[in-house]
């Protein structure tokens, strides 16, 4: 049975050319780039260009690269950095929907003592700006917006979210992780003073990523050691992934205009289903959303009964649920999008990717029909587990 793999908002497979040029750097190229001799200086220049090559990517400077293991390390860097370094603002903003890497952080920031505001979305998952300004006070130290929900894939207004953050003195994060290497990303454009990403969402390998921090902002490190990531991360440089990372950036930025051609497949999935599924909604459909991903709710059955019966079939797919106490509910993305119970709990994503192509979308729309219908039909609709 051939794997169909429609999960790319999870993870993506490391990119080959990333993989070879990792491989040196287990081996002969072994050195610690914090030594003096030479074979120090050959991963230190390995460092430096994979920096390079990543700033590239964000739209950034260079030397505003952190280098991490992943998203959820550079938000918490993120978060508690700003929150020691700002004593007299315990104020923070984000939306209702962002990743639960930031979620957990927001309710972090409350146990401390602080505030935080939520900020809604509309019934297609967009931003609501007005809200957004009129939630952040002169005492609001951050102010804290995803790129692209990994979700739904609607797009956030940034740059806008930006200048409201800017004009109320507040420091503003950006989550990148979703948008990398499907959207182009200008850290610098947006007025981010931080933002983070996964290499593993971008075909990077897993446990690297970056955080990048703005010139002029300073936080405390959240990893204490030596004088690595020039003082701002301790630790001996984890220089096969930073490569790895480096050249899987690379990649992402050249491949960038190949999403128009996984968008045309996303859209046709999406109109086998709307013409031959009935009682089916797409998430986010009416606004801008990532070129690579579908969020489908389909009335009268469990997201989980269908993602289980794609898998008979070799078609990996996720759900738009979260599992909690035992019972699938609808996740806090579709409660903020006031999505009707019968199609949040009946939600399945559909995340495309660079391999994904023509014939395994075909193959997916001729098998969605009948598995929905058997699922209706069968004693696996709502409320039933098997």
């Amino acid at each position: 049975m051939d794997l169909i793999y429609l999960d790319h908002n999870a993870t993506t497979a490391l990119d080959p050319e990333a993989f070879e040029a990792m491989r040196p750097w287990f081996t002969e190229r072994f050195g610690n780039a914090s030594a003096a001799y030479a074979l120090g200086h050959l991963s230190d220049g390995a460092v430096v260009a994979a920096r390079d090559q990543t700033a590239a990517l964000v739209g950034c400077s260079p030397a505003e690269i952190v280098f991490t293991s992943g998203g959820t390390e550079s938000l918490n860097h993120a978060f508690r950095g700003v929150w020691e370094a700002f004593p007299t603002k315990r104020h923070l903003v984000a939306t209702a929907v962002e990743h639960p890497a930031v979620r957990a952080l927001v309710a972090w920031w409350r146990v401390q003592g602080g505030e935080a505001t939520d900020v809604g979305v509309d019934g297609e998952g967009r931003l609501d700006l007005a809200a957004l300004e009129a939630a952040v006070r002169p005492d609001t130290a951050l102010v804290a917006v995803m790129a692209a929900n990994n979700e739904s894939g609607v797009l956030f207004p940034v740059a806008e979210a930006g200048k409201v953050a800017k004009a109320k003195g507040a420091l503003f994060l950006v989550d990148a992780t979703q948008a990398m290497g499907k959207v182009p990303v200008d850290a610098t454009a947006w007025g981010a003073d931080l933002l983070c990403l996964s290499g593993h969402k971008f075909h990077g390998p897993k446990g690297t990523g970056l955080l990048m921090i703005r010139r002029g902002v300073r936080l405390k490190p959240l990893m204490l050691g030596g004088s690595q990531e020039r003082g701002r991360r301790g630790g001996t440089e984890n220089v096969p992934g930073i490569v790895g990372l480096g050249r899987a950036a690379e990649r992402a930025l050249a491949r960038l205009p190949e999403m128009d051609r996984v968008r045309g497949l996303r859209d046709a999935l999406e109109a086998r289903i709307l013409a031959e599924i009935p009682e089916v909604r797409i998430h986010g459909a009416g606004t801008d959303r990532l070129p690579n991903t579908s969020l489908v709710g389909f009335a009268g059955l469990e997201g989980e009964a269908l993602q289980l019966k794609l898998a008979e079939h070799g078609i990996c797919v996720s759900t738009g649920s979260a599992c909690s106490t035992g019972m699938r509910e609808p996740s806090h993305v579709l409660r903020a999008m006031r999505v009707p119970d019968a199609h949040a709990r009946g939600t399945v994503r559909f995340s495309l990717g660079l391999g994904t192509t023509d014939p395994q979308i075909r193959a997916v729309a001729g098998l969605l029909p009948g598995l929905v219908e058997a699922l209706r039909q069968g004693g696996y609709g709502i409320g039933m587990h098997r």
